[in-house]
């Protein structure tokens, strides 16, 4: 059975950082995508940063330059590391990871973050 655990996320005020993390177990192969999202209050679902197995990134217009996403293929987990947080951050972030192309895709139980001014 395969199951993601998100940690790290927490409450901190605009201009500090925060590291979620995403750890996969059930695969023993290499997953080909691995993703965090974030749904605020109100707001639909949206895509944060992705990360490929061979390390290509992707990154949503409004995190670029604050938000890094790494991954341990090895251990199957992800990271994603938030600097200068801003209010707008605040949302429940949830890990994504989709084993093989075209496959079903997988989500973790989500994990809060909440960013003051």
């Amino acid at each position: 059975q395969v199951q993601l655990v998100e940690s790290g996320g927490g409450s901190v005020q605009a201009g500090g950082s925060l590291r979620l993390s995403c750890s996969v177990s059930g695969i023993i192969f290499n997953i080909n995508f691995m993703g965090w999202y974030r749904q605020a209050p109100g707001k639909q679902r949206e895509l944060v940063a992705c990360i490929t197995n061979r390390g290509s990134t992707n990154y949503a217009e409004a995190v670029k330059g604050r938000f890094t996403i790494s991954r341990d293929n090895a251990r199957n987990t992800a990271n994603l590391q938030m600097n200068n947080v801003q209010p707008e951050d605040t949302a429940v972030y949830y890990c994504n990871a989709v084993p093989k192309v075209g496959g079903p895709s997988y989500w973790g139980q989500g994990t809060q973050v909440t960013v003051s001014s």
